[in-house]
C-alpha cells in the first residue's frame, strides 16, 4: 500500500453493524457534506476520501481520508478501504469520472451498492440519483411500456421552478474547485483531473466572451428573427461544451467536431433543397474551439454553405419553437425541445432516446420525416422520472441544497432510488452504446482516450 495513502493502521478494527456511506468525488459545493450529516443522523456511519486539494476545500473533518496514490493504484486502496470500514454503500458525483469508473466496476464484484448523482434531467432545480450510472450505463427502463406502468404508480409530478440559483453561484465553486487543483496540485502530487482544459487558459479564454455577452445576444436575435421569418424549413443543432462528460464517455464522438462533420455530410445529401440547418454554440463555452469557422469551412466543403447558419447567443426556447426538428449528440436540452413538442434526434447516448419519444430511424431520414414526441408518453416520462430518480433542488442555493440532501438522504437509507420497477438488472442503454463503438468498461475509456499508461497494466491484472 502506498505510503502516502493516509488510512492509518488504527482504523482496522471491528466493524460496527449496520450501513456505512462512503462518498467520493461531489460538486464544488457543501452539498455531499449535507447529505453525509443527514445520514449520520439517521444513525449510518459516514466516511468522505478526498482525491485532490478542491475536495479537500468543501469537505475535511474527521470523516474524511486523503487519496495521494496514483489512479493505477486507487482500485487496491479503495477495496481495502471497503473491507477496513465495512462500507455498504459508495456515492458519487459523475459516474464516469475515471476514480468513480473504478469503483463502479469494483463494486460489482464486491457486492457493494454505488449511486452516481449529476445535474437534474427535469431542470432546471431537480438533481438525478441513480443506481451505478447515467447515459450507457443508466439502469433506468428504455421500454415505452415500462416508463407508462412506472408512471401509473407515480405520484403527480410538481413541474413549477421552487429553487432556481444565480449562474453565479454555480461559477464561483467551479472556479474555486479547479483552480486551487491547478495552482496546488502539489498538495495531492499524482490527482489525474481528466480535465480536457487547462482550468486557467479555460477560464481566461471565457473572459472575453463574457464582455461580449449582449452584443453577441443581439445580434444573435436578429439573426433568430430573420431565419424564423424567412418562412423556411429549419432544424436546430445546439452544441454542447467539449469538456462535457455526456459528450466525452457516453457518445461516439472524441470531439464535437466528428459530430459536426457527419450531421453536415448527411444534411448535404439527404435534407431537401429550400431546407436550413441553424448551430447554436453552447451560452458556456469558453471560446476556444474555433466552432464558427469549423462550421463554415466544413459546410463549405459539403456545398450547403448558404444553407448553414451559426448562431452564437440568443433564445434558445424561440428557435426550438419554430424549428422542424433538433438534432442533439445526448444533451439534456433534448427534454426542453421535446416539450417544446419539437421532434429530436439522438445522435449518442440519451436516457430519454425512447421509441415514441426521440426519431429513433437514421439521421438521413430525419430531415425529410421528423416526428413530434407522444405527448402522454413523454409526460409520463418525466413523471417516471421524477418519482423513482430526481431529487427536487440544487447543489449551490442554502435552502435548495439542504432540500435536496434531506430528500436524497431519505431514497438513499429506505432504497427508493430507481424504485417502482424503474431498475433493470442490466443497463439497457449498453447494447446501443457498443454498436456505436462508445467505451463500456474503464479500460476501454482509458484506452479510448489515449491514456494506455495510466491504468491499463494494473486494470488489467484485476479483471483477470
Amino acid at each position: 500500500m502506498n505510503a502516502q495513502n493516509e488510512r492509518p493502521v488504527e482504523e482496522k478494527r471491528p466493524l460496527k453493524k449496520g450501513r456505512a456511506f462512503l462518498f467520493l468525488q461531489g460538486p464544488p459545493s457543501f452539498f455531499a457534506r449535507d447529505m453525509a450529516n443527514h445520514c449520520e443522523a439517521w444513525g449510518v456511519r459516514t466516511y468522505r476520501i478526498n482525491l485532490c486539494i478542491g475536495d479537500w476545500l468543501f469537505w475535511h473533518d474527521k470523516r474524511a481520508t486523503s487519496y495521494r496514490g496514483s489512479l493505477n493504484d486507487w482500485p487496491e486502496f479503495l477495496e481495502g478501504f471497503i473491507a477496513d470500514h465495512g462500507i455498504t454503500d459508495v456515492v458519487y458525483y459523475q459516474d464516469r469520472f475515471p476514480y468513480h469508473a473504478a469503483a463502479l466496476e469494483l463494486c460489482r464484484k464486491i457486492g457493494v451498492a454505488c449511486y452516481a448523482y449529476e445535474f437534474g434531467y427535469l431542470r432546471p432545480d431537480w438533481i438525478t440519483l441513480e443506481r451505478d450510472g447515467m447515459g450507457a450505463y443508466s439502469r433506468f427502463p428504455l421500454s415505452a411500456d415500462k416508463i407508462r406502468a412506472i408512471a401509473a404508480d407515480s405520484p403527480k409530478m410538481d413541474s413549477r421552478p421552487l429553487y432556481p440559483y444565480p449562474f453565479w453561484q454555480e461559477a464561483v465553486g467551479e472556479v474555486v474547485y479547479n483552480l486551487s487543483n491547478f495552482f496546488l496540485f502539489w498538495t495531492y502530487l499524482r490527482f489525474d483531473r481528466d480535465k480536457y482544459y487547462n482550468p486557467l487558459v479555460e477560464y481566461l479564454s471565457i473572459l472575453p466572451r463574457l464582455f461580449r455577452s449582449n452584443r453577441k445576444n443581439r445580434a444573435a436575435n436578429m439573426l433568430i428573427e430573420d431565419v424564423i421569418e424567412s418562412g423556411a424549413s429549419y432544424f436546430v443543432f445546439p452544441l454542447q461544451l467539449q469538456s462535457d462528460y455526456q459528450l466525452r464517455y457516453n457518445s461516439q464522438f472524441d470531439h464535437l467536431g466528428e459530430a459536426i462533420e457527419l450531421v453536415l455530410e448527411s444534411f448535404a445529401r439527404s435534407a431537401p433543397k429550400a431546407q436550413r440547418l441553424v448551430f447554436k454554440v453552447h451560452p458556456l463555452d469558453n471560446g476556444i474551439e474555433p466552432w464558427v469557422s469549423l462550421i463554415k469551412k466544413t459546410a463549405k466543403a459539403y456545398g450547403v454553405k448558404r444553407r448553414v447558419h451559426v448562431i452564437d447567443g440568443g433564445n434558445l426556447t424561440t428557435l426550438l419553437k419554430h424549428a422542424s426538428g433538433a438534432i442533439m449528440v445526448n444533451s439534456t436540452t433534448g427534454l426542453h425541445a421535446l416539450r417544446l413538442m419539437c421532434p429530436v434526434k439522438i445522435l449518442g447516448i440519451a436516457l430519454y432516446d425512447v421509441e415514441g419519444i426521440t426519431f429513433q430511424d437514421g439521421l438521413d431520414a430525419f430531415w425529410n420525416r421528423p416526428s413530434p414526441p407522444d405527448r402522454e408518453l413523454l409526460a409520463d416520462l418525466e413523471k417516471a422520472l421524477a418519482a423513482t430518480i430526481q431529487v427536487r433542488g440544487n447543489f449551490y442555493t442554502r435552502e435548495g441544497r439542504q432540500v435536496a440532501a434531506i430528500s436524497a438522504t431519505r431514497m438513499l437509507i429506505e432504497n427508493r432510488i430507481n424504485s417502482l420497477g424503474a431498475l433493470e438488472e442490466v443497463p439497457p442503454r449498453l447494447s446501443r452504446a457498443r454498436e456505436l463503438g462508445i467505451p463500456t468498461s474503464l479500460l476501454e475509456q482509458i484506452k479510448s482516450r489515449g491514456q494506455k499508461d495510466r491504468i491499463l497494466s494494473a486494470w488489467s491484472k484485476q479483471q483477470a
